[in-house]
């Protein structure tokens, strides 16, 4: 059984950019793990990569997971002094003291191998067909003297861990089950660079003990780095938290899911400015790789921490389904108060060209209009524009249709009966389109298609009804007369 008193997970991002989608699901499976046991939830900053930090990185990725909901019990910005500091490079002192202790014990070593003499020894390893070169131990039995002559030569050492030979690193992992590695395979790898930096094999575990980490959920390009961090364990004899590692997330053709590819929206930040809601986010992500036991697809953050099982984390790669995120944040604005929908939706209506033409009531009537059919708030652009400003330059269906006999009946009926009308709220335009039914027969496409195209320049969108009243009479007739 798990003792709730002692589970602490955490997420470690580097500030090298703004919350991924990948990182977000990492940082929910640990904060809702954490939350379902009563645990805490922890933010640490892994920033020793300085050359790829960014102004604002770290900031950006606290403020987008708290939108998220995904809220920590600690973090820089909220530390507790037992663990502080939160940043890998406010703890240097830290990570040398445990270095200088596997020197000592013989765990490790220091090496004056320069870069050169290195890249030398990997072409000399390929070239003798080894496919993975490792370091030669050149440096392993160095005398003093020899120390002391690279140290005159102005070479500063990194320091090398020492790895056990021929030694079979295992361990059960929480989402794929029993992991075997060799040491044969890894080689004497940096603990410690010559600028007196951590790598990140190193300072991970010299953090997660000293925090008291319990579990470890983490992405799938994690699983290589296991064995050298259970390496550092043992040789420091320190317990170990429980390992997890999630599978790759995919596009809908297979391929794994790169920062590179623009056909996916991939950053909280840009969902936050597109006009996602983070309930749908927070869902979305919820089942990209984790599935209930039942068939409930829609979670509030309190039902998510009550179903959720780690057990029940997927084996199998996870497809990135844009057209699933779109249903569940259409899901969640339907489900929106008008107030909250209003306050919502105001700041991406205003961005539609000519909105400010119209008063604030015919603004809201638009906003209401499409509130059923809004994938995301910045859409909503895309949806009134052109009722505002519509284009016509129509496609062989429109023109078609435009044509026609039966669209043309249609339309000059349409503006005779309009004309004739003195109240255009919605119910009566309906009846106009009913009355017109009735003499003819037409319905469907030839019956309302000609009007909306006269009116919008597009085949679908918002009904009739609700788009003529917001015209006005004058501009209606000026459309269809056109």
């Amino acid at each position: 059984m798990l003792d709730p008193k002692k589970i602490r997970v955490r997420y470690a991002p580097s500030p090298t950019g703004f919350l991924h989608i990948g990182g977000a699901r990492s940082a929910l499976f640990n904060y809702l793990f954490a939350k379902k046991h009563q645990g805490q939830f922890i933010i640490r900053i892994e920033d020793t990569d300085i050359e790829r930090n960014v102004e604002g990185g770290e900031v950006s990725q606290i403020r987008d997971l708290k939108w998220l909901g995904i809220i920590p019990d600690e973090s820089p910005l909220e530390p507790n002094p037992k663990y502080a500091p939160y940043r890998q490079m406010e703890r240097l002192n830290t990570y040398q003291k445990y270095a200088q202790q596997l020197v000592k014990q013989g765990h490790a070593y220091e090496c004056f191998c320069s870069e050169e003499e290195l890249e030398r020894s990997r072409e000399e390893q390929l070239a003798r067909g080894i496919a993975a070169p490792q370091y030669n131990r050149r440096c392993l039995h160095l005398s003093i003297a020899e120390k002391n002559n690279f140290i005159a030569q102005g070479r500063k050492p990194v320091i090398r861990i020492k790895l056990e030979d021929h030694l079979t690193i295992a361990f059960e992992d929480m989402v794929r089950g029993p992991v075997s590695f060799n040491n044969d395979d890894i080689g004497d790898w940096v603990l410690i660079k010559s600028n007196g930096i951590p790598t990140y094999n190193f300072a991970v575990v010299i953090d997660d003990y000293l925090m008291d980490i319990t579990h470890v959920f983490r992405g799938e390009e994690h699983l290589s780095n296991t064995p050298k961090q259970i390496q550092v364990y043992r040789y420091l004899q320190f317990p170990m938290p429980q390992f997890g590692h999630m599978t790759i997330i995919v596009n809908e053709h297979g391929k794994k899911l790169s920062k590179r590819d623009a056909s996916i929206v991939q950053f909280m930040s840009q969902y936050r400015d597109m006009g996602y809601l983070p309930e749908a986010i927070f869902n979305f992500i919820l089942l990209l790789g984790w599935s209930p036991e039942g068939t409930q697809e829609i979670f509030t953050k309190a039902q998510a921490i009550a179903a959720f099982d780690a057990k029940r984390l997927s084996s199998s790669p996870s497809m990135f389904d844009p057209q699933k995120m779109n249903w569940l944040n259409n899901h969640y604005l339907k489900q929106m108060p008008e107030d909250a929908y209003w306050h919502f939706i105001s700041p991406f209506i205003q961005k539609v060209p000519g909105i400010d033409q119209l008063k604030e009531q015919s603004v809201i009537q638009l906003a209401k209009t499409f509130k059923d059919q809004l994938a995301y708030g910045l859409q909503i652009v895309d949806l009134v524009k052109p009722i505002l400003q519509p284009t016509f330059n129509f496609d062989d269906e429109a023109t078609s249709l435009l044509q026609s006999q039966d669209g043309k009946k249609a339309l000059a009926l349409f503006i005779q009966k309009f004309s004739q009308l003195q109240d255009i709220q919605g119910p009566n335009i309906k009846e106009i389109f009913k009355a017109i039914q009735a003499e003819t027969g037409l319905k469907g496409k030839p019956l309302f298609m000609p009007v909306r195209l006269k009116l919008t320049g597009q085949l679908h969108g918002a009904e009739l009804a609700n788009i003529i009243p917001i015209l006005g009479k004058e501009l209606t007739l000026k459309r269809l007369q056109a």
